[in-house]
């Protein structure tokens, strides 16, 4: 059997409260109760539309902790990424993200058009849509080797702004 997917992934934050807002009030995720019992400093969320048990984990390690070093002096996640259905959903959340002062950054990868953000502790997220298989082109597949500015207008006039994106297919 070969691995499917990311299941879902598990943070250490300094404080649960401010991230399980920032995660449920920025990004729509929803609290499942599935905390043990006597554990506080815990938090599991699920991704809006989501069929996982949960797609993240919060766990507090304090205030005093320092911020996260990885790839500036150690090893480690640079960042999660999650998909969105439609150019429209990617757009909304790029207006929240920077309501927020969240948004750090948007990308075109040819094939996956990305906002990139940061959570209250600096960890860093992606948020993309994938251009749909049957809509992968030549140009757009060598496209992947370049990452410029994302256009929403052009992608939404390109794709069109409902169109639910995903790969299905070999890209």
């Amino acid at each position: 059997m070969a691995i499917t997917r990311l299941n879902h992934a598990v943070l250490f934050v300094a404080d649960l409260a401010r991230s399980t807002t920032f995660y449920r009030e920025v990004l729509g995720f929803t609290p499942v109760d599935m905390t043990p019992e006597g554990f506080s400093g815990a938090a599991f969320l699920r991704a809006p539309d989501s069929d996982n048990d949960h797609d993240l984990g919060l766990f507090e390690v304090g205030g005093s902790a320092g911020p996260s070093e990885a790839g500036r002096s150690t090893v480690g996640l640079y960042h999660l990424a999650w998909e969105v259905d439609t150019l429209t959903e990617l757009e909304r959340l790029r207006t929240t993200l920077d309501t927020a002062g969240a948004l750090v950054g948007t990308s075109d990868h040819g094939t996956t058009k990305s906002l990139y953000g940061k959570d209250p502790d600096g960890l860093e997220f992606e948020i993309a849509w994938l251009v749909p298989y049957d809509r992968l082109d030549q140009e757009t597949l060598e496209a992947r080797k370049t990452i410029v500015a994302l256009d929403l207008g052009r992608e939404k006039e390109r794709y069109g702004a409902d169109t639910i994106g995903g790969h299905t297919g070999p890209a």
